[in-house]
C-alpha cells in the first residue's frame, strides 16, 4: 500500500512539475534561431539580453554578422534560394520593403504583436506594407549622423564652428595647416562616405521645393538636379585637398574612436553619440571636449531625421516562426526596452512608449542649436535606399577620377530607372 501511495506521489509530483513548466515556458526544447545581421546592428547588450532569452526559454539566438560590404548580397542571395536564416536584419524603408525584401512572400505578419502598440508611428510606417507590420525596429529614435569636432583642437586654433561650406573649408586648411587631419573619413567598409550625399537630403529638398515629390515621380532626374552635383563637387573637393588624409580610402568605420580619441584628427562623421562614447572609453578624455555640428556641405543647416533603421525580419520559411515571434516579444518588453537605453551608449531613445530616454550635455546643446528638421533623401526618394552599396562605390571611382559627379547622379539615375521598369511603376511604365 505504502509503495502505491509513493508511486501515486511521484506521479502527482511529476504532472505538477510538467503543467508548471508548460505554464510558464520554461520547459522548451533546445531550439536555436539563425540570425543574419550586417556589420555593427548587432549591439553587446542585445547579445546580454539573447542569453537571459536562452536562460528563460532554453531557446538559443544563433548571430551570423556579415561585414557591411558583403551583406546586401548575400542577404538578397539567401531569400532568392529560400534558405535564409530564421530572423535578418534589413534597412527598413516604406519603398524599400517590396522591391528589396518582397516582405509578402518572405516576412511573417507581425501587426497582431502586443509590442505594434507601443510601436512609434514614424518607425512603424517604415516596415509597413498594405497596412501590415513586417519588421521590429528597436533603433534610437534619435539616430543621426552628424559631425562630432574636438573643441581643445578648435580652441588651440581660434576656430570658429562652421556654418556654411566655406567656413567649412577655410576651417578645415587651417587644421592641415597645423599638421592636424581635419576629417576622419573611411571609404573601406563601403557605406559610410554616402551619407553626406543621402542625408543631406532635406536641404536639398528646401532648395528645391518639391523634389522628393518630382523623384518619385520620374518628373525630374538626379542629373538634372544641380544641387546634387554640387554637393559631390564639394565632396570631391574635400578629397582633392585633402582633408581626409592620405589613408582614408582604406580606413574603417570601426577605428573611427580610436582616431579620435588620437588627437590627430579634428572631426568625422559619425552618430550624436559619440561624445559621450569618447568620454566613457578614454579615461583621459572628457565628454565636454567634443561638441555637434551639422555637415555644412550646400550650406547645410538642417538636422536630418532618419525613421527608418536597421530591423529584424522573421522568415516565412522558418521551421521556428513561433519562437522568432517569443524572441521579439522578450526584446520589447518594456524593461528589456530600458535596459537597452541604459546599457547601450548609442542608444538615447527607442521607438516605443514609455521610455525615458538619456541625452547627454553635447545632444542638448546640438538639439537646441539647430532648430530646422527635415527627412533624409533615402527614405523619402524611391529605389535609392537599395543601391546605397552601389553609390558607395561610384563615389568611391569618383574619388579616384574614374568617375565625374555628373557620372555619379547618372548611374543612380540609370539603376533607379531599372528597378521602376522590372516592378512596372507607373511613374516610368505608362
Amino acid at each position: 500500500m505504502k509503495k502505491i501511495f509513493m508511486w501515486s506521489l511521484v506521479l502527482l509530483i511529476s504532472i505538477a512539475m510538467f503543467t508548471m513548466f508548460s505554464l510558464t515556458g520554461v520547459a522548451k526544447k533546445h531550439i536555436t534561431l539563425s540570425y543574419m545581421a550586417s556589420q555593427d546592428w548587432i549591439r553587446d547588450v542585445e547579445l546580454e539580453l539573447a542569453e537571459k532569452f536562452e536562460e528563460e526559454t532554453g531557446i538559443k539566438v544563433d548571430y551570423q554578422v556579415i561585414p557591411a560590404e558583403q551583406y546586401d548580397n548575400l542577404m538578397a542571395t539567401k531569400l532568392n534560394s529560400g534558405e535564409c536564416t530564421d530572423i535578418f536584419s534589413g534597412q527598413s524603408g516604406k519603398f524599400d520593403l517590396v522591391s528589396k525584401y518582397d516582405v509578402e512572400k518572405n516576412c511573417v505578419d507581425l501587426t497582431g504583436e502586443e509590442w505594434v502598440e507601443r510601436f512609434d508611428t514614424m518607425f512603424k510606417e517604415q516596415v509597413t506594407y498594405n497596412d501590415k507590420v513586417y519588421g521590429l525596429t528597436i533603433w534610437d529614435t534619435t539616430y543621426t549622423f552628424q559631425i562630432t569636432y574636438n573643441k581643445k583642437i578648435f580652441s588651440d586654433l581660434n576656430l570658429s564652428v562652421p556654418r556654411t561650406y566655406e567656413e567649412f573649408k577655410n576651417v578645415c586648411q587651417k587644421i592641415k595647416d597645423a599638421g592636424i587631419t581635419p576629417i576622419y573619413e573611411c571609404v573601406s567598409d563601403g557605406w559610410h562616405h554616402v551619407l553626406p550625399f543621402c542625408d543631406l537630403g532635406p536641404k536639398l529638398e528646401e532648395s528645391n521645393p518639391s523634389l522628393y515629390d518630382k523623384l518619385n515621380n520620374n518628373e525630374i532626374k538626379f542629373a538634372e538636379v544641380t544641387d546634387m552635383e554640387k554637393l559631390l563637387s564639394q565632396m570631391l573637393e574635400f578629397a582633392q585637398l585633402g582633408y581626409y588624409g592620405d589613408n582614408f580610402m582604406s580606413d574603417t568605420y570601426a577605428e573611427t574612436k580610436n582616431a579620435m580619441a588620437s588627437g590627430e584628427y579634428a572631426m568625422t562623421i559619425y552618430p550624436t553619440t559619440l561624445p559621450e562614447e569618447l568620454g566613457n572609453e578614454f579615461p583621459e578624455l572628457k565628454e565636454e571636449n567634443f561638441g555637434l555640428i551639422t555637415i555644412p556641405f550646400i550650406d547645410n543647416d538642417i538636422i536630418d531625421v532618419n525613421p527608418a533603421a536597421p530591423s529584424k525580419f522573421i522568415y516565412s520559411g522558418s521551421k521556428y516562426i513561433e519562437e522568432a515571434k517569443e524572441y521579439f516579444r522578450f526584446l520589447t518588453r518594456q524593461e528589456n526596452l530600458q535596459y537597452m537605453i541604459d546599457n547601450e551608449p548609442r542608444f538615447i531613445l527607442l521607438g516605443f512608449s514609455g521610455l525615458e530616454p538619456r541625452f547627454s550635455a553635447a545632444q542638448k546643446e546640438f538639439f537646441n542649436s539647430y532648430t530646422k528638421r527635415g527627412s533624409v533623401l533615402q527614405n523619402c526618394v524611391k529605389y535609392v535606399n537599395p543601391q546605397w552599396m552601389e553609390i558607395g562605390k561610384d563615389i568611391e571611382a569618383m574619388y579616384v577620377d574614374t568617375m565625374t559627379p555628373r557620372e555619379v547622379l547618372e548611374k543612380i539615375d540609370k539603376r533607379r530607372a531599372e528597378v521602376a521598369e522590372a516592378l512596372k511603376d507607373t511613374a516610368w511604365v505608362k
